[in-house]
């Protein structure tokens, strides 16, 4: 079936369930950012590839809901069916709740599929649909019914990741996490989110592309702790390791008749954001159901020494693999032929020789000139570029290893550029080293400092349609909570641990996008009569291209700090590169 008889399925279905419209969102049973085949059922109703986005059917429309990362490659993917593109955050076009509202009539049903939206999201579209009289039931999985060859849950095999990587047994963390449920007074509390999962039983798999996360549940009690995943997965290591400290093993499927059984009057922690309404409503009415953020997720994103440690090691060995691909880029380009995907084959299998390296973090966005423009764009070999001696090449890319995960992205110039592009260059490089000089009073957020990396591209008239940075996980999820650098208000403290991406640019549309990316590390700073203060401590290194800045642009203090971060960049790469790519390196780290 195409995308349009996909469509003309569903609406038969709805038919006979009495439902006016129906919700595809792009999420799994666990609310994830990055979710296996079986789950990807927006992408399959739809066409349209990108990580978020929510589709609407109703008997007669079809809407796409996207953010401004995604616009352009939404239209590309849409444009042969009838699904019409909402711009999630411009003027003129309504939230979906809203345009369901305007489209049907009072007393008409609206249909989701309740695992696989979360608790907070049903209360968002339940309170919206009341005010218009419309009905929503959560009790029916259509797509599951029409996508005859959906692919099945993954089964890959777990494995434990060792301590000396992790820096914490279970067993610490199941104490660090009792301790928090008592001083809230706390029965229990529900895992649902597998990044979650994964740290707090330091087990991994490769049951998702990019995510080395394993397809779980979890219920941690005052002396228990309970895990709900396929038996197929767990081999006698596992097992014997999961027993020795007090893991009790159940089927992934029967969570939602655990929490069924629960007793009366307990008191239970449940993410509102990560947990779905399936699982909420199983939970049983005489139960205390406390609606927070998980313990887990402050926890997670405050990396211990032994994990910071690890990814500093980590970090210069990706430094390495970016430095070898940026070399023969520079030196094969306009001599054979090298397109967006083979460049980003090429940067995969150097990474790939890294030591401890297990997958990318991310797909690569290798994206040459108009196509950069995408912030997430994603080229194929049926759809990509030449990559020709002129103009800008983005490539942002990471991988997961066992002692880190790592996030980077380079625009370089691969010949001639126009001043005008120079001075976008630089003025994203100006946001960029801004961000990172930051000094700043302990309970700030990143929304306090975001106006730092977006300050001197303002002053131009120029802005960019996304957050500044996003936390890190470690051999986990490339993007990780809750701290972010983002004009949306988290009220989030940046804490010393906290790893976390600086990466503004500037995207010109059918012209080319610029970014850099670097992680940095909160760490703590002087302490003085007005308080503690912390600082970032930059732990990406790669050299940025200096053919592409105007230094006059520069101020004195942005100047000193690029020269200081090439010579760390050549300090700690150059031992590891050959004595061609030695001499390369110095060239593109020399003071300017």
């Amino acid at each position: 079936m195409n995308i349009n008889e996909r469509i003309i399925a569903l609406r038969k279905l709805m038919k006979e369930r009495g439902f006016s419209a129906y919700i595809i969102p792009s999420s799994d049973a666990h609310l994830s950012e990055y979710v296996a085949e079986h789950w990807q059922s927006r992408k399959w109703i739809s066409g349209f590839t990108g990580s978020a986005g929510t589709v609407v059917i109703t008997l007669n429309k079809a809407g796409l809901w996207a953010d401004g990362r995604y616009f352009i490659q939404a239209e590309n993917q849409i444009k042969n069916t009838e699904i019409k593109l909402f711009k999630i955050g411009i003027p003129g076009y309504p939230t979906y709740q809203k345009w369901i509202c305007d489209e049907l009539k009072e007393n008409e049903i609206v249909g989701i599929d309740g695992s696989v939206f979360s608790v907070n999201d049903v209360k968002k579209i339940k309170k919206e649909f009341d005010e218009n009289g419309l009905n929503l039931n959560s009790d029916f999985d259509l797509i599951n019914e029409i996508w005859q060859d959906c692919p099945a849950i993954p089964t890959s095999e777990v494995f434990i990741h060792d301590v000396k990587f992790a820096g914490k047994s279970r067993t610490e963390k199941f104490t660090e996490i009792r301790e928090d449920m008592k001083k809230q007074k706390l029965d229990y509390h529900l895992l649902t989110s597998l990044d979650d999962i994964a740290w707090t039983f330091n087990l991994r798999s490769n049951e998702i592309d990019n995510s080395p996360v394993t397809i779980s549940f979890a219920v941690i009690g005052l002396d228990s702790a309970h895990l709900f995943i396929n038996p197929l997965k767990i081999n006698e290591t596992v097992k014997e390791a999961l027993r020795a400290s007090a893991v009790d093993l159940h089927p992934y499927e029967e969570i939602a008749e655990f929490l069924a059984k629960l007793e009366p009057e307990k008191s239970i922690l449940i993410d509102p954001n990560r947990t779905n309404i399936k699982l909420k409503n199983a939970i049983p009415h005489e139960c205390r159901i406390i609606e927070k953020r998980n313990l887990t997720t402050l926890m997670k994103s405050m990396k211990n020494n032994v994990e910071i440690n690890n990814l500093k090691t980590c970090q210069i060995r990706d430094g390495v693999a970016m430095v070898k691909f940026l070399y023969w880029l520079d030196e094969d380009i306009g001599k054979i032929k090298i397109t967006e995907m083979s460049a980003a084959e090429k940067l995969a299998e150097i990474r790939s020789k890294g030591k401890n390296f297990v997958d990318l973090s991310f797909t690569s966005i290798s994206a040459y000139m108009a196509n950069a423009a995408m912030m997430h764009y994603s080229p194929s070999h049926e759809n990509e570029t030449e990559l020709k001696p002129e103009g800008f090449y983005l490539i942002d890319s990471g991988g997961n290893y066992l002692d880190g995960t790592t996030d980077i992205t380079r625009t370089v110039c691969l010949g001639p550029v126009s001043d005008v592009m120079k001075r976008d260059f630089t003025l994203v490089l100006m946001s960029h080293i801004d961000l990172s000089q930051a000094h700043f009073l302990k309970g700030s957020t990143g929304a306090n400092l975001d106006i730092l990396a977006r300050h001197p591209m303002w002053q131009e008239g120029l802005d960019y349609k996304c957050g500044t940075g996003h936390g890190v996980g470690f051999f986990l999820n490339v993007h990780e909570g809750p701290q972010n650098f983002s004009q949306h208000l988290i009220n989030v403290p940046l804490k010393p641990g906290m790893i976390t991406t600086n990466e503004p640019g500037i995207y010109k549309e059918n012209q080319y996008g610029i970014r850099t990316e670097n992680t940095l590390l909160c760490v703590e700073d002087q302490k003085t009569d007005s308080g503690q203060f912390y600082k970032f401590e930059v732990i990406s290194f790669c050299p940025i291209d200096l053919d592409a800045i105007l230094p006059e642009m520069l101020s004195k203090k942005q100047r000193d700090w690029l020269n200081d971060y090439h010579q760390e960049v050549y300090k700690k790469l150059s031992f590891h590169l050959d004595e061609e790519e030695r001499k390369w390196l110095k060239i593109q780290t020399r003071e300017i």
